[in-house]
């Protein structure tokens, strides 16, 4: 069942859990997180980016066939959109919902260019996600980790300039594996949650950042969790115990990785109290 991701988002927030977002590379594993929404009744957000695959508006219409054949409510969201060439192939693709990311750039361009794309998404019911603050990359994270957070009151003013219908907060998270240890400032992401109302949150970087980190934000206020790197290592990790049998089944290549990753992706689930979370319309 398509949804946008607000309406996912709204009714996390409204009922006090997480919603994992995978990001898909491909149809197994597209199939692979369906298959988990509907194992465990949880509504589920399918994250893409634009250069994942060379034929975009094909895929994300593959992905709506699929997520029409099942009954848990799925949006498709594009992921760090970072071009208006993104926003417009996003549309025109069939994505239920478009992250635009201009965290890198300064505060007033970031909310220009954010209320632009917001201006063309919401007549056509599409949802918007921006970036307030700017989530780096692991293998920095001396560095990124501790800089350019998001400050609560440019968080609360930024939606208000904007009227996006979900936020990404930087508060000691980033993308890919971590150099050091993550720590996450709870303090901060509790200020954000004050300030920003009703307005859902989401966390980039949920690989790697640990089960009591994420349980904790997501309790705090956090309502949707970015993952993908895990979810691809748990599958590389069964892969590896496959080909140590001599002997293995090469039409079990695809099932093995699948399972890895689902039994990763079901782990977060039930962890952000998702399962059992699905409405139908």
């Amino acid at each position: 069942m398509l949804v946008t991701m607000k309406e996912i988002l709204d009714h996390a927030k409204k009922n006090g859990y997480g919603v994992t977002a995978p990001n898909v590379q491909s149809e197994d594993t597209v199939r692979a997180v369906l298959e988990v929404a509907q194992e465990y009744n949880a509504p589920m957000i399918v994250d893409v980016n634009s250069f994942i695959h060379p034929d975009l508006p094909w895929f994300v219409h593959m992905i709506r066939d699929l997520a029409n054949q099942v009954k848990v409510p799925v949006a498709i969201n594009l992921d760090h959109g970072k071009t208006y060439k993104d926003m417009v192939l996003g549309i025109q693709s069939g994505f239920t919902s478009i992250m635009v990311d201009r965290s890198s750039l300064p505060y007033e361009e970031n909310v220009k260019q954010t209320k632009e794309v917001v201006k063309m998404c919401t007549p056509l019911g599409i949802s918007v996600e921006a970036e307030l603050g700017h989530v780096g990359m692991g293998d920095n994270y001396a560095v990124d980790g501790v800089s350019n957070l998001t400050v609560p009151e440019e968080a609360a003013r930024f939606i208000e300039e904007t009227g996006v219908d979900c936020l990404a907060v930087a508060i000691g998270t980033a993308h890919g594996r971590y150099k050091g240890t993550p720590h996450i400032d709870f303090e901060r992401l509790e200020q954000i949650v004050k300030a920003c109302g009703d307005t859902p949150l989401v966390l980039h970087g949920g690989s790697g950042t640990g089960d009591e980190n994420l349980s904790k934000a997501v309790h705090c206020g956090i309502q949707k969790v970015n993952l993908a790197t895990e979810l691809i290592v748990a599958g590389k990790e069964e892969l590896v115990k496959f080909f140590e049998d001599p002997n293995f089944d090469k039409w079990k290549l695809i099932p093995t990785f699948k399972k890895g990753y689902k039994d990763r992706l079901a782990h977060y689930v039930k962890l952000f109290d998702q399962a059992d979370k699905a409405w139908t319309k």
